[in-house]
């Protein structure tokens, strides 16, 4: 097998791992549970955009697994965001090479942006835009786990939105926090 088809096939590989590790994260009723697989998954991700050269992607995924822990500890905070933002900026300007690295750059952004300064569905419906972005992303690269899990995540952000307005128009619910 030459080089090209194995490192292929170790993407594809890590891919499923990383859908897994979603599948995994989403299913747990525990938050921290899902916070610590998520961040492995995007370790997981951007090790599979680097296997398939998809340089942006990749690199904007590593950053990910910093953004998610900054977040954690700081939300709302513009100062952090905009050092997010400027780091994601800074990474595709590094590793661009061209318009297929447009969706893994708007999903950097829009997720930075979401999660920093967002809350209820707001930040989802923003976070799901991000889902989209990183779909197209993965399907570029040809990432068939890439493309499950951010399908999955798409899916499962739409579907919660769905409960909070339905929440928010039985109850009286505000659907932001």
């Amino acid at each position: 097998m030459d080089d090209i088809g194995l490192r292929e096939l170790l993407g594809q590989g890590v891919s499923l791992v990383a859908l897994a590790l979603c599948v995994i994260g989403f299913a747990s009723q525990r938050d921290q549970r899902l916070f610590g697989l998520l961040l492995v998954a995007n370790v997981a991700f951007a090790l599979q955009f680097a296997l398939f050269q998809s340089w942006v992607a990749a690199g904007i995924s590593a950053l990910i697994v910093l953004r998610i822990a900054l977040v954690r500890r700081y939300p709302g905070h513009v100062g952090i965001m905009a050092a997010v933002l400027v780091a994601t900026l800074v990474i595709a300007a590094l590793t661009w090479s061209g318009p297929r690295d447009v969706p893994a750059l708007m999903a950097g952004l829009l997720g930075t942006y979401g999660m920093f300064m967002l809350r209820g569905i707001a930040m989802r419906a923003v976070l799901a835009a991000a889902a989209f972005c990183w779909i197209i992303s993965n399907l570029l690269a040809g990432s068939i786990g890439g493309t499950l899990a951010e399908t999955l995540i798409l899916v499962t952000n739409l579907i919660t939105i769905w409960r909070l307005r339905r929440a928010t128009h039985r109850y009286g619910l505000g659907g932001t926090g």
